[in-house]
């Protein structure tokens, strides 16, 4: 009769990325309305966004009607939501 042996199995560590998504979007869509430099502007103010991150959000919200334009907790953004809304802007927090 033949003995069997096993080699003991070897513990490995691994890290694994996680990918950890914001609790909370500010939202800004689009309407006919609002001027570009008048959304910037907000975005800037409100947002504590730079010009060219202005820029860009404004531009996305044109073409795809909506952008999520600050992330976090909702006691953060709720303010922020407020006042873009304050300011004649379509805002909501998802």
């Amino acid at each position: 009769m033949s003995t069997f042996q096993f080699a003991p199995a070897q513990e490995q560590e691994v890290l694994v990325k996680e990918q950890v998504l914001p609790e909370h979007q500010l939202i800004l869509y689009n309407d006919d309305v609002n001027t570009f430099d008048w959304v910037i502007e907000s975005l800037m103010d409100i947002c504590s966004h730079e010009r060219t991150q202005a820029e860009q959000c404004s531009l996305i919200i044109h073409h795809k009607g909506k952008c999520a334009v600050k992330d976090g907790e909702i006691g953060k953004l709720r303010p922020m939501c407020e006042a873009l809304i304050d300011r004649g802007l379509s805002a909501v927090i998802e």
